[in-house]
């Protein structure tokens, strides 16, 4: 029986694993995770009793691959939407809504008028009489589309819509990598507001399908259950277990994992590298030093979740939809705000009298955000939404998670970057690599990406068996 290593033990590793020990003549599986938990970005606590995610909260319903995942470790039952998707955006002094867009591109120029300014709409409109984009490379969104529909569409739309997806700068951003049917749409159509026009129009098509899921009780249960799931197959499973090193040899692979002083050696078969950029490329260096060096260079932003509990007897009238988005350029503490307990029945029905909501603080090159206090992040985030819904009654109780270098950068040339780092890994049969560092950061596309690694060491040790005597 081959055996199959996998290191890390986030939504992507989990998910190769998964994916291996559920098929036919599955080989000996190890999940190796460095911390003393499963589930990297995917985590959950408790605040003043009601259960909270940490990190995600949702799937895109409309990608299958987390929605297969959920319903294939058993929480099919537990799968929930959000009661509203109706967000808005803080702009200047009050709340507004959100014009329709394709990530922030605007479709229609008057319906945007609200938030951009009527000067600003105006120009948005004057796009269609640019020459056609015929892009042939990636570009920066953010760049690019400042450059045809004007800054304020960059600044007050793409900023929070797409910017805060990745907690980065719109400016940066890969439109290739970020929006890919975008990007495609533009190779040919007449002006980027035709090319956002059809992509919408084949949105509403699916009017009626929801867009996201979550699980009660949040969607971090499905760690627990992955895990139960995967032992259930024999799985083992090794925390607090960091791997510093991999080798080849003459019969596979050895992993050097653990305290310096006292190693842990593993052999396998097959390893699956399912961890952040940064530590992947140093367990790739003496491996695969293409991929290697590919792999230092993405950047990492850092942000944190400030969670607050209040009762619903003091929430705002005016505070409505499932909560707001905040643009970079307004300056404030907080660039977004989810009303938990408006999103989700099942979080209102556990709060009783409470209300749960969070706050998200912090983007690339913001570090010193998230050297401040628990106390100073309650209050300025607090501050903040007294300013934007009128919040004024006290927190009941708050919990501040900070997530250092937790979301992969997808700078232009990004998927040129993946593919090479891809081929390079190609070329040492029975390695693979996964992770949100790749090809999308969202739950679904993470679960892709550890099926499509648990794929190739399949076939690697398929033919390894039938090899053998």
């Amino acid at each position: 029986m081959s055996r199959v290593v996998v290191v890390g033990g986030g939504i992507s590793g989990l998910a190769a694993a998964h994916a291996l020990a559920s098929g036919p003549n599955p080989p000996r599986i190890t999940v190796l995770e460095g911390s003393p938990r499963l589930g990297g970005k995917l985590a959950g606590a408790e605040i003043e009793g009601v259960p909270v995610d940490l990190g995600a909260e949702s799937v895109l319903a409309r990608r299958p691959e987390a929605t297969d995942l959920i319903k294939a470790v058993g929480l099919a039952d537990q799968v929930v939407h959000p009661a509203t998707t109706s967000a808005g955006l803080w702009v200047g002094d009050r709340i507004r809504a959100i014009p329709p867009t394709v990530m922030g591109v605007p479709v229609d120029p008057a319906a945007a008028a609200d938030v951009l300014g009527e000067a600003a709409a105006e120009q948005v409109a004057r796009e269609a009489e640019l020459a056609p984009p015929a892009l042939t490379e990636d570009v920066a969104i953010g760049r690019f589309v400042a450059e045809r529909m004007g800054s304020a569409v960059t600044d007050k739309l793409i900023d929070p819509l797409l910017g805060g997806v990745y907690a980065g700068k719109a400016e940066e951003i890969s439109l290739a990598a970020a929006v890919p049917d975008l990007y495609a749409k533009l190779r040919t159509a007449p002006s980027l507001l035709a090319a956002t026009a059809e992509l919408r129009e084949l949105s509403q098509k699916r009017v009626g399908q929801p867009v996201f899921a979550g699980l009660v009780g949040g969607v971090n249960t499905l760690i627990a259950a992955l895990e139960k799931d995967l032992l259930a197959r024999g799985v083992v499973i090794q925390r607090q277990l960091a791997v510093r090193r991999i080798t080849r040899t003459a019969d596979g692979f050895e992993l050097e994992a653990g305290p310096v002083p006292a190693p842990t050696y593993l052999t396998a078969d097959a390893v699956i590298i399912a961890t952040p950029a940064a530590p992947a490329s140093r367990m790739l260096a003496e491996l695969v030093p293409t991929a290697s060096t590919e792999l230092a260079a993405i950047e990492y932003a850092s942000m944190a979740i400030v969670t607050l509990a209040v009762r619903k007897a003091d929430w705002p009238e005016a505070a409505t939809g499932s909560g707001f988005l905040v643009p970079s350029v307004e300056q404030r503490t907080i660039k977004a705000a989810t009303y938990s307990h408006a999103k989700w029945q099942w979080s209102s029905d556990a709060g009783g009298d409470l209300a749960v909501l969070r706050t998200s603080v912090g983007r690339l090159g913001e570090e010193y955000v998230l050297q401040r206090s628990d106390d100073e992040l309650v209050r300025l985030a607090t501050s903040d939404l007294n300013r934007a819904i009128g919040l004024q009654g006290p927190v009941i109780g708050s919990l501040v998670t900070r997530w250092g270098g937790g979301l992969p950068q997808y700078a232009v040339g990004h998927l040129d970057r993946v593919d090479r780092v891809e081929a390079a890994v190609a070329d040492v049969p029975g390695l693979a690599v996964a992770g949100a560092a790749y090809r999308g950061v969202g739950i679904a596309a993470c679960v892709a990406s550890g099926v499509r690694a648990a794929t190739r060491v399949r076939g690697f040790t398929d033919s390894l068996e039938r090899m053998a005597p």
